[in-house]
């Protein structure tokens, strides 16, 4: 095997309970092949507190302060979406090792961590390329991150009525929702929010959005699938006043009459993939896709 001299990110949930065996797996794999590795240090914080050992790596990090040639992310996709929201536009490979439940983004066992690393020391990944889109609200600063790898979607308050969104597309007038949402998701994102709406399931490779609404008041409103490279222009009218902006799940209060512009990032995010998974296999595996119970 190849003895690259590799370095590595490291992300991780601090909220679990305790310290996974995947944890161990992989950090005494990067030690033992000469890597140099990072952890983003409210991570190996959790670490210190929960390991009886010293916690071995090349130095901690914090926030976009990290210059690696791979990111790991140990946890569910929720963790896999925040390290992606930090690798942003670096270009760094991220590889997702699932300690959730799921595990669309996260798709490499805890059993396989040292598989997979073999095959990135050895040169022998898949690598691919996911759309990110990008949200911005004309007059309201978004305080957060602006770039989401799953969706973008603008919702009612907790304890307020439906909203109406006046929808553009590329300066077109599409449709006024007035429903308790509306979704904008990528194709990754297809098997998140979106799906759990009634919305498509699309090939992580395809190059279109989907806009899928949350609970229409019409029923004749249906999901609609859009070239990648549109741009989305909301407005939305509101009883109190303000809305939410969900950006990956991280969500911001806006003003009503706001116009939120959603249109795709100018870079994509690189997710590496074992040779032997394939997506079509992922879905029969993950949803239970074609499953008769009969």
């Amino acid at each position: 095997m190849s003895q690259q001299h590799l370095r590595f990110a490291l992300f991780g949930n601090e909220y679990q309970t305790k310290k996974s065996v995947a944890v161990e797996r992989t950090i005494n794999y990067l030690r033992a092949h000469g890597a140099e590795l990072y952890i983003d240090r409210p991570y190996y914080e959790f670490l210190v507190r929960q390991s009886d050992d010293e916690v071995w790596c090349s130095g901690v990090f914090d926030d976009y302060n990290f210059d690696v040639d791979f990111a790991i992310s140990l946890g569910g996709d929720g963790t896999f979406l925040r390290a992606a929201s930090r690798v942003g536009a670096k270009g760094i490979p991220v590889l997702g090792v699932n300690m959730g439940r799921l595990g669309f983004l996260s798709d490499v066992l805890p059993l396989e961590v040292e598989k997979a690393l073999d095959e990135i020391f050895e040169g022998q990944y898949k690598l691919e390329e996911h759309t990110v889109i990008k949200v911005e609200a004309e007059g309201e600063p978004i305080e957060g991150n602006p770039y989401a790898l799953n969706d973008i979607a603008l919702l009612k308050r907790v304890d307020a009525s439906m909203i109406t969104i006046r929808c553009r597309v590329n300066g077109e007038y599409l449709v006024t929702y007035q429903a308790d949402g509306l979704i904008v998701s990528t194709p990754t994102g297809s098997t998140a929010y979106n799906l759990s709406n009634g919305g498509p399931i699309i090939v992580p490779s395809a190059d279109i959005l989907c806009l899928t609404p949350v609970a229409p008041h019409s029923l004749n409103i249906r999901p609609i699938v859009i070239n990648d490279d549109c741009v989305v222009e909301l407005e939305v009218e509101s009883r109190s006043h303000n809305f939410l902006a969900a950006i990956d799940g991280r969500s911001e209060k806006l003003r009503e009459g706001t116009k939120v512009i959603i249109r795709r990032a100018p870079f994509k995010i690189k997710i590496v993939k074992q040779r032997s998974s394939h997506y079509f296999s992922t879905l029969r595996d993950k949803l239970m896709w074609g499953a008769d119970q009969r």
